[in-house]
């Protein structure tokens, strides 16, 4: 934590992510045709906020700082702090429907893998009934280690896949409800 208190700016209990702008237009995505309250936020700065915001735990204060020349001024109050909360929303409902998502993956990859693995098993002891030689051994060895591997990917989705979508969610959630200052600079 000292290395990132060097870093950051502190203003009472927040640390500040400070952004320095030549426009506020500078913010957005130009390709993206949306009005500035939807627009997409530009990919650079999205990342450095997103980066910037990774680097504190969830439970630290942030305040995100915007310096922007004094010309910008009027446009800059008038949409800038609600486009920020609004992408940073639409971002948190994003990943939340992707974990939705993922996990719904992840029932049916289970229901899958129980039924084959189940399919394994018994067809391994049906076939252990017509002798115990090595080729029966083998092959009901065979199904065992089919029947395990069949389970692999639900198990890497509940136990590995969802958290870190999860994480992000909450650091977009955090994100867009981060208090939004701006600075304006003759």
């Amino acid at each position: 934590m000292k290395n990132i208190e060097s870093r950051y700016k502190r203003e009472n209990n927040s640390f500040l992510i400070e952004l320095k702008l030549k426009d506020a237009r500078q913010l957005f995505n130009t390709f993206d045709p949306a009005p500035f309250m939807e627009k997409d936020i530009d990919d650079d700065a999205e990342e450095y906020i997103v980066d910037s915001v990774r680097e504190f735990s969830l439970d630290t204060p942030l305040k995100l700082v915007i310096y922007l020349p004094e010309s910008s001024k009027e446009e800059a109050i008038r949409f800038l702090t609600e486009a920020i909360h609004n992408y940073f929303s639409y971002r948190f409902d994003t990943s939340s429907k992707e974990l939705r998502f993922v996990l719904k993956r992840g029932r049916i990859s289970l229901l899958i893998g129980f039924l084959f693995l189940f399919f394994c098993i018994s067809t391994g002891e049906i076939i252990n009934r017509f002798g115990n030689g090595m080729l029966i051994q083998i092959i009901k060895e065979g199904l065992l280690i089919s029947g395990w591997v069949a389970m692999w990917r639900p198990i890497q989705i509940f136990l590995y896949d969802w958290w870190p979508i999860r994480y992000m969610g909450k650091l977009y959630e955090k994100i867009s409800k981060m208090p939004i200052e701006m600075k304006f600079i003759s």
